[in-house]
């Protein structure tokens, strides 16, 4: 099973945790049908504490409110009354990415969404390996490199940055510019 589904598939409504807002990854499903499934612990020792926003939190307890949890285990993801394999993981989503137009995106581009997103937002590389349970940082650089700003990137953008503090005095120039002196 795909990393991101067989995850998905075993988080348990205790997983969440709502106060410092955070999803534990503990667990991962393997198999794809029923009776050949099984629950096991992540591979690479990729056990985790992914922070989530307080948005997220209150969408997964109305969740739990409105469906309900499978087995004494409550999983907070099922089909029907059975924990979700690979292939019923995927049903969903075909269900689901259909009725919302996006029948081009798999489960996993998903996955990459979110690490590009924490790229975007200007997370350091650890932070996106332990996000997505890497085992080491050289397995997400050498996935998501090109992802992060270069040097003339982030030059590019202080720069764009002075020149606006500088449009905004009133001389035109920067309001604290004063000229270097020698020694």
């Amino acid at each position: 099973m795909d990393r991101g589904i067989g995850e998905a598939a075993a988080i348990q409504v205790g997983d969440v945790d709502p106060v410092p807002h955070f999803l534990r990854v503990r667990r991962q499903v393997q198999g794809q049908v029923r009776g050949k499934q099984e629950v096991v612990a992540p591979k690479a020792g990729s056990e985790r504490d992914v922070p989530i926003p307080q948005s997220l939190t209150e969408w997964l307890t109305l969740h739990v409110q409105t469906i309900g949890t499978y087995g004494e285990e409550r999983w907070l993801f099922q089909s029907g009354n059975a924990l979700l394999n690979r292939n019923s993981a995927g049903h969903q989503w075909r269900l689901i990415r259909s009725q919302v137009g996006l029948e081009q995106f798999t489960l996993h581009d998903l996955r990459h969404f979110y690490a590009s997103a924490l790229i975007a937002a200007g997370c350091d590389v650890v932070t996106v390996q332990r996000a997505l349970g890497h085992s080491s940082a050289t397995i997400t650089l050498n996935i998501y490199s090109h992802l992060w700003p270069t040097a003339e990137d982030r030059t590019r953008a202080a720069a764009k940055r002075l020149d606006a503090r500088g449009r905004r005095a009133p001389c035109g120039l920067c309001a604290d510019w004063r000229p270097m002196t020698t020694r």
